[in-house]
């Protein structure tokens, strides 16, 4: 079994202390030499300046390839796309195209008059412009707002034939989940690269209640698992030893392409890529 070839995502940091928290995970991580790193974007769009500056820094000063997070919340077409535009001219490449989640309270999406209806619309005009390779989402369990798995294997076709080159799934916590939904979207023709999304869980209080809220199945046993770990101090041998058994599962099935939630913590992931027989390809000096 080869190495597998592994992403990283980040978000932006909102206080010096997560800065120097974002540059300590992007030095640590970026030695395994990802085929790329994203950015998040902010419900409603409220880290889209944050956004920009970390995307282009870690660009800049790592030389990764990043691939930025755009979404179509609270925003006109044109402020989209000149967003797009100010990441071409930066020399970003590459694009996480996503409707995006509404603000807090706002009760559901509702597009902005003069924005994007959807994914799919954005999709289509980012890929009009000819500037990115364009990656998109995936739900391996049915989205919150979807009837079921058909209907979102129905979209990331639409997603697809739209322009997008790859899609990146929710996290899940069982590898039937993900090959299942592997399969659904082969036999529906869909033959582009859709990467499994792994969250090491760094808290599972905290990872367990976003779970629920996206609608990620958990398996009745983790609660009680992580209780017993926790009390014994063993949290994070028991979520290195999950996630690493997840990933080799998934290798064993044939994927060869990993995308990593860090939450802008290096020590899991790393820990998990070192178990997986990733090793540090570069060293990185000192952000400037």
């Amino acid at each position: 079994m080869s190495q597998p070839r592994v992403s990283f995502e980040f978000f932006p940091p909102k206080s010096l202390e997560a800065s120097f928290r974002l540059w300590d995970t992007v030095r640590m991580l970026a030695p395994l030499g990802p085929d790329f790193v994203s950015v998040t974007y902010g419900a409603g769009g409220t880290t889209r300046q944050l956004t920009h500056e970390a995307v282009t820094t870690i660009g800049r000063e790592f030389g990764l390839n990043v691939a930025a997070h755009l979404t179509c919340v609270d925003a006109s077409r044109a402020e989209t796309l000149e967003i797009a535009q100010s990441y071409a001219k930066a020399g970003v490449r590459e694009i996480v195209a996503l409707r995006g989640d509404p603000p807090k309270d706002a009760g559901g999406f509702t597009p902005h008059p003069e924005g994007f209806a959807d994914s799919v619309e954005l999709i289509e005009a980012l890929a009009a412009t000819g500037d990115f390779h364009l990656r998109v989402g995936a739900y391996p369990e049915p989205h919150p707002e979807s009837a079921d798995t058909a209907a979102d294997v129905a979209w990331l076709q639409r997603k697809f034939g739209a322009g997008a080159d790859s899609a990146i799934t929710q996290f899940f916590f069982e590898p039937e989940t993900f090959l299942r939904f592997r399969d659904a979207c082969a036999r529906a023709g869909i033959d582009k690269p859709v990467i499994p999304g792994i969250i090491p869980i760094e808290n599972w209080t905290g990872i367990s209640k976003f779970a629920r809220a996206c609608g990620a199945s958990i398996p009745g046993w983790m609660d009680d698992a992580f209780a017993k770990a926790t009390r014994d101090g063993r949290e994070d041998l028991l979520a290195t030893a999950l996630c690493t058994e997840l990933c080799d599962r998934l290798l064993r099935e044939g994927v060869d392409q990993l995308h990593f939630y860090t939450l802008n913590r290096a020590h899991l992931t790393r820990d998990v890529c070192h178990a997986l027989g990733l090793v540090p390809q570069v060293q990185l000096e000192k952000v400037a």
